[in-house]
């Protein structure tokens, strides 16, 4: 009796499925897309102011004083815009009798192409001053420098060589030029090495003299109608000068930049 009880359940847990411990449900789920921020754009750079066209040059020419270019370039307008100068004015040279004769004053601009084409030693009269020139004349004989803006004219060989005539553009200041012969030309006595060994270079009877080797570019690069201006802080020109009290309206090259 018992070993049929016993059968009998042996049958029944083959019979039986086994049980397992209960799996959780789980269900899925799609993701649902969250709502992004829109990225703002990145903050504007803030301008920076633009440089002058003088101080741009300055740049250009190591030595060279932004605020006696900038002087330049307003007589230059002035000039222009008032019909004074008729050429293309697109070529200037700035001459800062300010610095002593052995150092390079002299630059000869390019306008257009914003370029500094020339950076050179220059004469100033014997009347003037040593190797720093203090006095300045428009007066016949006196064999000094005259200040302000020039106009360049016609080309001559005489006395000095192949010679750049120029008319002064500023009454009572460098307007008896062309009858004083004050012009640019090239002269053996503008040299580094007499700088050296006498303190200074040699002086002129009032011309921008400057070297041989290289007057002759200078010249044909300045002639017919560019400008030449000379500088120096003398308060009587500085405060009388027409041309750099002169409001341009004009659409010239400086004034355009």
């Amino acid at each position: 009796m018992r070993t049929s009880v016993a059968l009998a359940s042996a049958i029944a847990c083959c019979l039986l499925p086994a049980l397992s411990p209960a799996e959780p449900t789980v269900s899925i789920r799609t993701p649902t897309a969250v709502p992004t921020a829109p990225i703002a754009p990145p903050a504007a750079t803030p301008a920076l102011p633009s440089m002058s066209l003088a101080a741009r040059l300055a740049a250009l020419a190591p030595g060279a004083d932004p605020e006696v270019i900038d002087l330049a370039l307003r007589a230059r307008d002035c000039a222009m815009s008032s019909g004074e100068a008729t050429g293309a004015g697109e070529k200037l040279a700035v001459i800062d009798y300010s610095k002593p004769s052995t150092q390079k004053r002299l630059w000869v601009f390019d306008l257009a192409a914003e370029r500094v084409l020339y950076t050179e030693h220059v004469a100033h009269g014997q009347g003037s001053g040593e190797n720093f020139a203090r006095a300045f004349s428009n007066r016949d004989g006196s064999h000094q420098t005259s200040l302000g803006l020039f106009r360049t004219a016609e080309t001559y060989n005489g006395g000095n060589g192949y010679s750049l005539r120029m008319d002064g553009l500023e009454p009572g200041f460098n307007d008896n030029a062309r009858s004083r012969a004050i012009v640019m030309h090239g002269a053996w006595y503008v040299d580094a090495s007499m700088a050296q060994k006498n303190g200074r270079i040699g002086r002129s009877h009032g011309c921008p003299a400057v070297r041989a080797q290289v007057a002759r570019e200078i010249i044909d690069t300045l002639k017919g109608g560019q400008f030449v201006f000379s500088y120096y802080p003398d308060n009587k020109w500085l405060h009388q000068s027409r041309l750099l009290a002169c409001a341009t309206t004009g659409t010239t090259v400086a004034s355009r930049r």
